[in-house]
This record gives structure tokens, C-alpha cells and sequence, in this order.
């Protein structure tokens, strides 16, 4: 059996068909980033936000709470989530050309300027 403690995003994302996690704001947007539909199970803190942010777009279904998790749901958000392909590809492509740290020297300085 491999014992695996950390494995990069962006060498296991690409590979996968969907990706089931906890939500939270780095994960959400390295699965976006990689072009993958989520299923999104929160635990906590800003993770249900993230979560509708990824359904909002149709990124993603409905989150599942951590704490009503059965296989049925699981199940159900996994089939949906195999169904937006092409909104995570898309997404993934918007993403591609966008330069965020140029943007947020842009926000920056506009807000310093004032």
C-alpha cells in the first residue's frame, strides 16, 4: 500500500474526472484552475461560500454538509458533477487568461491613489 502525505494539485487534478473536497478557497480554485467539476463536502468556515460560488457558475452541485454525507448523495453529486465538463473547461480556460497578480497591483494602487 503507497502512503502518500501531500501530493501537488497541479500533478493530480488534470487526471481526474471529478474532484470531491472540503472547499475551501486554495483547493476550490486549483480545481477550477486544473479544469475539473467539483463536489464540494464543507466542513467549515468559508467552505459552504466557496461551494455555492462553484454551483453558482455550475461548477459544481449542491454542497453536501460533512455531516449529512451518505453514499446516495455522494452518489447524485458525483453523477451531476460529471455532467459540466465543459463549464470546468471553460472556466479553466477563463482563468488561464487572466493575470490576477497584474489585476491586484492594479486594485491596489488605484486604492492607494485615492
Amino acid at each position: 500500500m503507497l502512503d502518500v502525505t501531500s501530493v501537488p494539485h497541479a500533478q493530480v487534478l488534470p487526471a481526474a474526472a471529478v474532484a470531491i473536497h472540503h472547499g475551501g478557497a486554495g483547493t476550490a480554485h486549483a480545481v477550477v484552475r486544473a479544469g475539473v467539476p467539483s463536489v464540494v463536502v464543507p466542513f467549515t468556515g468559508d467552505q459552504p461560500f466557496w461551494g455555492r460560488q462553484l454551483q453558482d457558475r455550475g461548477l459544481a452541485p449542491a454542497a453536501i454538509p460533512a455531516r449529512r454525507v451518505t453514499p446516495a448523495r455522494l452518489e447524485r453529486a458525483i453523477n451531476v458533477a460529471l455532467g459540466q465538463p465543459e463549464a470546468a473547461r471553460s472556466a479553466a480556460e477563463s482563468m488561464r487568461q487572466e493575470n490576477g497578480v497584474a489585476r491586484a497591483l492594479d486594485v491596489i494602487e488605484a486604492t492607494l491613489a485615492r
